[in-house]
């Protein structure tokens, strides 16, 4: 399998493969020790296969070209595989807490925990390197599936060393009542990782504008052409409204010009300003509406009439 940071898919498919051995590593250590802490972490490796396939799914869909009935392209497919990866990994936590619970009233001894700790720590070393390489690439493309795949894997790196804390505690202490609180605080902060999941995404359907790092490259870039002008005529950028869908960025704005330059020299400029723009933000589409100076959209003006 080939890997590529130019391609999502092929990272999501590697998520899949480590999830899979990651459940065979878990699976193994919680039946080696009879870990009600290790089963759990076991059991969430699970949520990471399911959420994994789910995210090749809405990646592979958001890559689709525009067509006739989504115009704007498919590219909030991403936001569904976050949510139902939160979705998921809330119901596993439920399910963890529910056996945590039933185990803390009925302990039962541990066994073999050298070999069930060591299968831990290296299913955890997979999923440490896996989740660098997917934050890496959700900057590069701008991806919250990525982004959601690389969180999921981290929550449960650190539950992993959570789990293994908490079983070496009952092998020097004995104390059995340990391992299933273990289990009780890992579904807490996956359930806490759950619902920070759905409101990410259940924010990014509601278009959310463009981070700030993204605004401020892209008023600077503005800002630039206002002052070139000054000597030919003023020029007034106003209206500036952001979005983000998925990996896609808009920018809509109106650009206002002297009333007497001509059309073909404002539209000139206005292609100008929006590869400016689209250079200042990778992967922005711009859409500029031109005014002359004096003179504001319809809209803004009915807006302001009812305000």
């Amino acid at each position: 399998m080939k890997l590529s940071f130019d391609d999502p898919k092929s990272l999501l498919r590697l998520s899949i493969a480590v999830a899979i051995a990651t459940i065979v590593l878990k699976s193994l250590a919680g039946y080696l020790t009879n870990s009600m802490g290790l089963i759990s972490d076991a059991m969430e490796s699970f949520v990471n296969l399911a959420s994994a396939s789910f995210a090749l799914a809405m990646v592979t869909i958001a890559a689709r070209p525009a067509d006739a009935d989504h115009p704007y392209g498919h590219h909030k497919a991403e936001y569904f595989s976050s949510g139902f990866e939160g979705i998921l990994i809330i119901g596993a936590a439920i399910a963890i807490i529910a056996f945590a619970v039933q185990r803390f009233f009925s302990p039962q001894p541990l066994e073999q925990l050298g070999w069930g700790l060591l299968l831990s720590v290296i299913s955890s070393g997979f999923n440490a390197a896996l989740a660098f390489l997917m934050f890496k690439a959700s900057r590069a493309h701008r991806s919250i599936a990525l982004e959601a795949d690389g969180r999921h894997l981290l929550a449960d790196v650190w539950t992993s060393a959570g789990v293994v804390v908490g079983v070496a505690g009952v092998a020097l202490t004995g104390w059995l009542w340990l391992d299933p609180l273990i289990a009780l605080m890992v579904g807490l902060n996956i359930m806490r990782e759950g619902g920070r999941l759905v409101w990410h995404s259940s924010q990014g359907l509601m278009d959310e504008a463009l981070e700030p790092e993204s605004l401020q490259a892209l008023h600077a870039a503005l800002d630039r052409f206002a002052l070139s002008a000054a000597d030919d005529g003023p020029l007034r950028f106003d209206d500036i409204v952001t979005r983000r869908a998925g990996q896609r960025l808009f920018a809509d704005l109106h650009m206002h010009v002297p009333g007497k330059w001509t059309l073909d020299r404002a539209a000139a400029l206005r292609d100008t300003v929006e590869q400016a723009l689209m250079d200042a933000v990778p992967g922005l589409r711009v859409t500029i509406q031109l005014l002359p100076l004096g003179m504001e959209a319809r809209a803004v003006q009915l807006e302001k009439s009812h305000a």
